[in-house]
């Protein structure tokens, strides 16, 4: 396994310079809020109505919690460690077991991925009703997710700068949508509209127990909660990382959090759980429910706008992670170059857009939420784990973050429970994460296979300076 310098001083060379560091305080809090808040809560909250009747609001506040305790351990290691890369880099300097860093960094790439490639389709699908176009199906939808992506992958291309910036409109407009969906709510509760009792009321599915009901809902509205671990790929580009996360990181999660719960409370309060769950845009019968004369196709827009910023934060995640973990030689090398002008790591977007384009050409993204919920928690489940692990296998003098090692034990439980089956998960999840990750096996014997070549090819002509760990490419 390779050895790797300090990564809080990394050392930049004409060839191949540092990332630029852009993030401020409140540019990465937007980031944070932007990608938590991202297309889930506007789609799950009918689902997880139907887990759990009246109760949505618990499903939302749990999930939240489990979220808050593995967000205290990734700030522990990302001001200990203030390099793209997030949880393959943490896990990697765990376990030092590069078959472990190979498919936590293909889980957390499939999950962006397969999230941003549903947004561009969704987008295509929101562009075309906005406008009021009939019978948009087939190539059009293909068409105009394929030319989405491609805009995001030249955004991405052009400088995190850009990007951000264009996170922070997109974060405004989608925060926007839901506080009209809270604001619709209050009015409607102050004129004496909808029943606020169903809050308490449970709708348990027969031969099930209240318990089991919200632990099924949990694992299917934890997907509303992630994205908050996207940001710490981005701790290369942030200014004193060491300083920033810690508090911008707990800001966020606590803002998503009361902002999703206020958001199920306006939702049960005006319209049936029976209701909610049928269809799939709630919170727009919420809005008709409460204030029937708003101009809906605002909300088509509004949708629109949320998804589109969930793909450029998947999209921006993806190419980190991989340009990290090529950094930590986890990866070929060529996926950590960057653009000298730009810096931004141009091999590393242009793979993940091809990625993207072949999921959106052929893959069935309609019921990968539940799958991309479960890749995470058993990477959290990891994350956690890491943390207690590098508290006492490499610990530091300098300052960073430290949480009480209780909460990423706590974490490492709950995440574990979540993903297993006793969580009443469904199966489909596991069939369709198998797949994907039997793929990424698949691709660790490849690399494991290119680099014993490398090396026997390397030590029969006598090279000296080549590092025979160094992966292939």
């Amino acid at each position: 396994m390779s050895t790797t310098a300090d990564p809080t001083t990394p050392k930049a060379d004409s060839d191949n310079p540092e990332l630029k560091r852009v993030l401020g305080p409140g540019l990465l809090l937007l980031f944070v809020v932007g990608d938590i808040l991202g297309t889930g809560i506007y789609a799950l909250t009918g689902k997880v109505a139907s887990e759990v009747g009246g109760a949505v609001w618990l499903p939302f506040l749990c999930a939240f919690l489990v979220a808050l305790l593995t967000a205290f351990g990734y700030l522990e290691l990302v001001t200990k460690y203030p390099q793209a890369g997030g949880a393959a880099v943490y896990t990697h300097k765990a376990f030092r077991i590069q078959f472990i860093t190979f498919l936590v960094t293909f889980a957390v790439m499939a999950s962006g991925l397969t999230s941003a490639s549903s947004a561009a389709k969704a987008f295509a699908g929101n562009l075309f009703a906005a406008l009021g176009v009939p019978n948009s199906t087939g190539w059009t939808v293909l068409l105009v997710a394929l030319g989405f992506m491609t805009a995001i992958a030249l955004v991405n291309l052009r400088g995190v700068g850009e990007s951000v910036k264009l996170n922070v409109v997109l974060t405004v407009i989608e925060l926007t949508g839901l506080l009209i969906v809270i604001g619709v709510g209050v009015l409607a509760l102050s004129r004496g509209l909808g029943d606020p009792s169903r809050l308490t009321q449970f709708t348990v599915p027969e031969g099930e127990s209240p318990f089991g009901a919200v632990t099924a809902a949990t694992a299917l509205a934890f997907f509303a909660m992630v994205g908050f671990e996207d940001s710490v790929n981005m701790a290369e580009e942030t200014k004193d990382p060491v300083r920033v996360f810690p508090r911008t990181m707990l800001i966020g999660l606590c803002i998503t959090g009361v902002i999703y719960v206020l958001v199920s409370i306006s939702a049960i309060t005006l319209v049936s759980a029976e209701e909610l769950g049928q269809g799939s845009t709630p919170l727009l019968k919420v809005v008709q429910a409460g204030a029937p004369g708003f101009p809906i196709w605002i909300f088509a827009w509004i949708t629109m706008f949320a998804v589109a910023n969930s793909a450029l934060i998947n999209m921006m995640m993806a190419s980190r992670l991989l340009y990290g973990m090529s950094r930590e030689k986890v990866l070929p090398g060529p996926l950590g170059r960057v653009l000298k002008r730009r810096r931004t790591p141009h091999v590393a977007i242009i793979f993940t857009t091809l990625l993207a384009f072949a999921l959106i050409a052929f893959a069935d993204l309609t019921a990968l939420g539940g799958t991309t919920s479960l890749l995470l928690l058993c990477v959290f489940t990891l994350v956690n784990v890491a943390v207690i692990i590098l508290r006492f296998k490499e610990p530091t003098k300098r300052d960073h973050f430290k949480t009480p090692l209780i909460l990423p034990a706590l974490g490492a439980i709950l995440c574990a429970y979540l993903a297993s089956p006793l969580s009443g998960r469904s199966t489909d999840d596991y069939k369709v994460a198998g797949i994907l990750m039997a793929v990424g096996i698949g691709l660790s014997i490849l690399t494991l296979l290119l680099n014993r070549f490398y090396f026997h090819r390397t030590h029969e002509i006598g090279s000296s300076k080549t590092d025979p760990r160094q992966p292939y490419l």
